[in-house]
C-alpha cells in the first residue's frame, strides 16, 4: 500500500481480493478533512519517541533538558545515554519550541506467569438484585470476589467510558464522549459518602430502580433519572473530603475541562457544534466566564468522577479489572471538544466490506489526524492509555490496527469509497509499553481481521497479547499462540447457543442483513468436529464442550463470557443495526446471584483453571511460562 506525504493509501484490497482505488473525490476529502494545503514538506513533529533497547538518540542541539522529575541538565554535545523512562523536555538554546522526549521500556507489562482466566462480561447486563436496572460497580466488586473465588485471575468488563450527561443516554459503551473519564450511570448509589442518612428518601428511588429489573431490556434514561436525583441530593449533603481534594488536584486541567464540558451541556445540549460560539472551544472567551458562574456545578461532576474512581478501584481490590479500549470517540463528544484540532471533522471510521459485513462498517468515529497528533506531542494519546489503565490490571484494545492504519470514510460516502490513513505505529506502540510498565497491566490488541505479519510481528516485538477466538481459528485450541488472549467469542458475534441452535443466523436474516449462511454454518460445523457433539447436542453441552476446548489453549490469558454461562442465544450487539436489535440493552436473564449459583459457570470454571495447574506441571518439568515475571500482581 502506497501513501502520500500525508499517509493517505493510493488504493485498498478488500477481503474479496478487489483492489479499490482511492478516488479523486475521497482524497480531495481526505485532505480537506486534515486541513491541509499544498504539497509542502511537513514540519518535523517537536517530539521524539525513543525505545530504550535500541539505545539510539536524536541529536538536539545545545539547550536544557527538564527530566520529568524536575531535574535540569545543560546538553551541550549530546543527549545522556542512560535518559529514564519517561516524560521529558528539551528547550533548544536557539529559542525554538521544545521538544518533547518519550523514554519507553519498549516492551509492555508482561502477561500473567501462568495460564491466566477471567469471566467476560457486559457490565450493564450483569445485573443483582440490589441494581437499579443496570450492572454497576458494585456488581463488579461482586463478580471480581466471585470470580476469584473459582479461580479467575481478571475480569474483563466492557468499556465504562463517559458519554454526555443527557436524559437520553447513549447505549453503546464503543461510543463514548471521553476516554479519559468515566459513566457515572454505573454508580452505586447506596455506597455513596452520606447515602445512609438519605433514609427514606433514597429507599423510595432505590425501589423504582429495582423495579426496572423485571424488564430484560436497559432502561438507561430511566436509570439516569433516577441515579441523577439521588446523586444531585447527596451532593446537596456533601460537606467536602480531603481525599476529593487531592483527586481534583491529581487529575488537574483534564478534570476542570471535562466537568466544564459536562455543565455546558447541562446548559446548552450535547452537541458542541450547535453552541454559541464563544463555548465552542475549551479556549473560547466565553469558557471563563461560564466556569466561573457555574463552578458548583462543574465540582458535582468532578465529585461524579471522583464516585466512580473510588468505587472501580474497590472493585480492582477484589480481582484485577481488565478494561476495553473503544476505537475512538463521538464527533461532537468532550474528547472531540478538548481537542478538535487533532481530529479529522468530516471523517469517520470504519471498515471496507469483508465475508461477515458484505456492506462494510461505518462506526461514526472522527479519526486523529497523524501529523497533527505528532505536533501535539502525542498528549491526546497518552492521556487517553493513562486514563484507560488506571485501576486497570490490564487492557484490551479494541481495533488495534488503527495503531497502523485506519479507514476513513468522507461524510456522505459509503465504505466502499473509504480509504487508509497510516499512522506512526512505532511510537504509538512505545507510549503504550511506557504506559503499561507504569501501570503494571498487561495489553492485548484486538487484531482479529484481514492483519499482516508484519503487524503481528511488531506487536509481539512489544509484548502485547494478539486475540485468538475460536470462531474463527481452524487449528486446534492447542496449537493456540502463547503470547495472546483466547476467547470463544465477542459481543459483536455469535453466543454458543445462538450459533448451536441457528437463532443467530435466523435473527440476521430477519434483519434483511445478508449474512454469510456458508461462513457461518462452516464455523459451526468445525466446532461440532472439534468437540465431536451430536447434532442433537443441547445448548449447554455445546457450551461446556466448547470451553472444555478453550482450555487446552497455551494462551496466557482465556476469557469466558457470562452470556455462554447462561446458555443466552442473543449477542450483546448486531453490527450493521441501529434500531433494529436491542444493541447493548439486553440483560443477562438472570440475576448474578442465579448465575454464581450455575452449574454450567462452575463447568466453564472447572475447564480454564484446569490451565494454570497444566503451565504450573510444565515449569517444573523446565518449560518457561509465558511472560514469567516474580513481580506479577495478577493472581492465577
Amino acid at each position: 500500500m502506497k501513501t502520500d506525504r500525508y499517509k493517505i493509501a493510493d488504493a485498498y484490497e478488500d477481503a474479496f481480493g478487489v483492489r479499490r482505488e482511492t478516488t479523486p473525490a475521497t482524497r480531495a476529502a481526505v485532505r480537506a478533512a486534515m486541513r491541509v494545503e499544498g504539497d509542502g514538506p511537513l514540519r518535523p513533529p517537536p517530539v521524539y519517541v525513543l525505545d530504550r533497547r535500541k539505545g539510539t538518540l536524536p541529536h538536539v542541539g545545545r539547550g536544557d533538558l527538564r527530566l520529568e522529575d524536575g531535574t535540569s541538565l545543560a546538553v551541550d554535545d549530546g543527549l545522556p545515554a542512560d535518559l529514564p523512562l519517561g516524560y521529558h523536555d528539551f528547550l533548544p538554546a536557539d529559542g525554538k519550541e521544545p521538544i518533547r522526549l518519550i523514554v519507553s521500556p519498549g516492551q509492555c507489562y508482561p502477561p500473567p506467569e501462568l495460564l491466566a482466566w477471567g469471566w467476560s462480561a457486559q457490565l450493564y447486563a450483569a445485573r443483582s438484585q440490589a441494581s437499579w436496572g443496570m450492572g454497576d460497580l458494585a456488581d463488579l466488586r461482586s463478580l471480581a470476589r466471585w470470580s476469584r473465588g473459582q479461580g479467575a485471575g481478571f475480569v474483563l468488563v466492557n468499556p465504562l467510558p463517559a458519554v454526555d450527561p443527557v436524559p437520553a443516554q447513549e447505549s453503546s459503551p464503543y461510543y463514548p464522549s471521553s476516554r479519559r473519564f468515566r459513566n457515572p450511570l454505573y454508580l452505586r448509589v447506596e455506597d455513596v459518602p452520606g447515602a445512609t442518612a438519605m433514609g427514606e428518601e433514597l429507599a423510595e428511588l432505590a425501589a423504582e430502580g429495582r423495579r426496572l429489573n423485571g424488564d430484560r431490556r436497559i432502561r438507561r434514561d430511566e436509570v439516569f433519572r433516577l441515579k441523577q436525583a439521588a446523586l444531585a441530593r447527596l451532593w446537596e449533603r456533601f460537606g467536602g473530603d480531603p481525599a476529593f481534594d487531592r483527586f481534583r488536584r491529581e487529575q488537574g486541567r483534564a478534570l476542570v475541562e471535562f466537568a466544564t464540558f459536562c455543565t455546558l451541556v447541562d446548559k446548552f445540549g450535547p452537541d458542541w457544534g450547535r453552541w454559541e460560539a464563544e463555548y465552542r472551544r475549551p479556549n473560547a472567551p466565553g469558557v471563563p466566564r461560564f466556569a466561573t458562574e457555574n463552578a458548583r456545578r462543574i465540582e458535582y461532576h468532578q465529585w461524579l468522577q471522583w464516585l466512580v474512581d473510588r468505587q472501580l478501584e474497590a472493585a480492582g481490590n477484589e480481582l484485577p479489572i481488565v478494561e476495553d479500549m473503544p476505537i475512538g470517540v463521538t464527533a461532537r463528544g468532550a474528547d472531540a471538544w478538548a481537542w478538535q484540532d487533532v481530529l479529522a471533522d468530516g471523517m469517520s471510521v470504519g471498515a471496507p466490506p469483508d465475508i461477515y459485513n458484505t456492506q462494510g462498517q461505518n462506526w461514526g468515529f472522527p479519526p486523529w489526524i497523524p501529523h497533527r497528533l505528532q505536533a501535539a506531542k502525542y498528549e491526546p494519546f497518552v492521556q487517553t492509555i493513562r486514563a484507560m489503565l488506571s485501576h486497570a490490571g490490564g487492557l484490551r484494545i479494541d481495533h488495534v490496527l488503527g495503531l497502523f492504519r485506519l479507514f476513513w470514510i468522507p461524510y456522505g460516502m459509503s465504505p466502499v469509497e473509504g480509504t487508509y490513513v497510516r499512522y506512526p505505529a512505532e511510537d504509538l506502540l512505545a507510549i503504550i509499553a511506557l504506559e503499561s510498565d507504569r501501570a503494571r497491566a498487561f495489553v492485548v490488541g484486538e487484531d482479529l481481521g484481514t492483519v499482516g505479519n508484519n503487524v503481528r510481528r511488531m506487536l509481539a516485538a512489544a509484548r502485547m497479547l494478539s486475540y485468538r477466538l475460536l470462531w474463527f481459528e481452524s487449528q486446534p485450541t492447542s496449537r493456540y499462540p502463547k503470547l495472546a488472549m483466547a476467547a470463544v467469542t465477542t459481543h459483536d458475534l455469535p453466543t454458543v447457543a445462538g450459533l448451536w441452535n441457528g437463532s443467530d443466523l435466523a435473527a440476521q436474516e430477519s434483519l434483511g442483513l445478508k449474512p454469510n449462511a456458508e461462513a457461518i454454518g462452516a464455523i459451526r460445523d468445525r466446532v461440532r468436529k472439534m468437540t465431536r457433539l451430536a447434532e442433537t447436542a443441547s445448548e449447554a453441552e455445546a457450551v461446556r464442550a466448547t470451553y472444555e476446548l478453550l482450555g487446552r489453549a497455551p494462551s496466557a490469558v482465556v476469557t469466558a463470557t457470562l452470556d455462554d454461562a447462561l446458555e443466552v442465544s442473543e449477542r450483546p450487539n448486531m453490527p450493521a443495526t441501529t434500531f433494529e436489535w436491542p444493541n447493548w440493552c439486553l440483560s443477562l436473564p438472570a440475576p448474578l446471584e442465579t448465575l454464581m449459583a450455575s452449574p454450567l459457570a462452575g463447568a466453564i470454571a472447572e475447564s480454564l483453571s484446569g490451565r494454570a495447574g497444566r503451565a504450573e506441571g510444565a515449569t517444573k518439568a523446565g518449560e518457561k511460562a509465558p511472560g514469567a515475571n516474580a513481580g506479577r500482581r495478577t493472581p492465577v
